[in-house]
């Protein structure tokens, strides 16, 4: 992101899309008659976006030297981590299946 400050991007998520958008301010003497052939990303308007996997979450972005860095966590909802369950040693209630019927022992 060289030649953009932090004011001049936005980070958006919307469902499982982030969107960086970067929006230059306006140049006084780039319109001066000049006609251009070619204007880098540092000198033009741009969005970019990234599809996120379920769960992931932007905790936070930073903007140093020119770097953009996003932390991206994937958290998933309780119901879905596994979950170990425990074995119990109960006694047997006395019934036994013989022939897809149960009766008493």
């Amino acid at each position: 992101m060289a030649g953009f400050s932090p004011d001049e991007l936005t980070l958006e998520v919307n469902e499982n899309l982030l969107t960086v958008t970067g929006r230059k301010t306006a140049n006084d003497d780039a319109g001066a008659g000049r006609t251009y052939l070619h204007r880098g990303l540092a000198e033009r308007d741009f969005e970019r976006r990234f599809q996120l996997a379920d769960y992931v979450v932007v905790r936070d972005a930073d903007l140093v030297n020119g770097l953009l860095a996003i932390d991206l966590v994937r958290e998933l909802p309780e119901a879905l981590k596994p979950r170990r369950i425990e074995i119990g040693g109960r006694e047997a209630t006395g019934k036994v299946i013989e022939g897809g019927k149960t009766q008493a022992a």
